[in-house]
């Protein structure tokens, strides 16, 4: 059923284990725990959960400093795939980051993941550059990938209606 509604939240530093245990099923260099629990401790570290019953399904890691963030991850187990909700998330997660004062973003992704390179693109990522054996198990290079946004527009009356 397309029409399910998956809620997304922001994620405390409880939900570092569950996000840890999305990341092993997802990847093939993952993350450790600390990683996660490190990032969501620090100031400018900003996550997003996407749950079905409570339960974390998808995750979406960034930092933000100044005005810049990186996306450092975004994962959806195996069995939610295919239905858009990576896409989701990232709106979500682009909107908190924008939210933040967050003006430009950057984020590594696999150059033979063209899945997700379609997905950043649809959202204006431009590829900026190219990493070098940058990823392990297996080694593969990393596209850097750049998205300017717009600052927030305080609301001056010109913004239309507020929803």
């Amino acid at each position: 059923n397309m029409d399910t509604h998956f809620p997304i939240r922001p994620a405390s530093f409880a939900d570092a284990a569950a996000m840890a245990a999305i990341e092993r099923q997802c990847f093939s260099d993952p993350w450790p725990l600390e990683g996660f629990r490190e990032v969501l401790s620090m100031p400018g570290g900003l996550g997003l959960v996407m749950t079905d019953a409570d339960e974390p399904i998808a995750y979406f890691l960034a930092r933000e400093i100044l005005g810049t963030a990186e996306v450092l991850n975004l994962a959806v187990v195996p069995g939610f795939r295919g239905r858009g909700l990576g896409a989701e998330l990232l709106d979500a997660g682009l909107a908190a980051v924008r939210n933040r004062g967050g003006t430009e973003v950057f984020l590594e992704v696999r150059a033979s993941n063209t899945v997700a390179q379609s997905l950043y693109a649809g959202r204006g990522f431009r590829t900026e550059g190219r990493r070098r054996g940058y990823y392990r198990r297996p080694d593969e290079d990393a596209l850097v990938l750049r998205l300017l946004m717009a600052p927030v527009r305080s609301n001056d009356g010109d913004g239309g209606p507020l929803v």
